[in-house]
């Protein structure tokens, strides 16, 4: 089951739910970058709701300088298999189809700050 902070994320912020690695190659392979919220078990998990809520305030305080997705159940396994990121809840940030880095579990403001702008400051992939 799916926590209501989760599904929020896609019902009123309008975040992509990716239902299929197809999707999750779709969203990423755009230009830009891009961050998969991977929340794992809310149930076992008590970081995913904080995540959740952290979430949307990141997006905002970098402007929109990334676009956002929630990963759900079906494709939560294999996006961990082909990241390396197994801890959940994590976000996952892509760029060119690529993973360029993640952030697992609940963290101080200031981490994800520096850790999201150095995200943002890599090279673009050259064509």
């Amino acid at each position: 089951m799916t926590h209501p902070l989760v599904t929020r994320l896609i019902d009123e912020f309008a975040y992509r739910a990716l239902g299929t690695m197809a999707d999750v190659a779709e969203f990423t392979e755009r230009p830009g970058t891009h961050v998969i919220f991977v929340p794992g078990d809310a149930q076992r998990n008590l970081e995913t709701p904080d995540v959740a809520v952290i979430l949307p305030e990141l997006h905002q305080a970098f402007q929109g300088r990334f676009d956002c997705a929630v990963a759900t159940d079906a494709v939560e396994s294999e996006l961990r298999d082909t990241t390396g990121i197994f801890k959940t809840p994590s976000l996952i940030f892509f760029r060119d189809g690529a993973c360029i880095g993640g952030i697992p579990k609940v963290r101080d403001w200031s981490e994800y700050v520096e850790r999201i702008t150095h995200f943002l400051s890599l090279p673009v992939a050259a064509e």
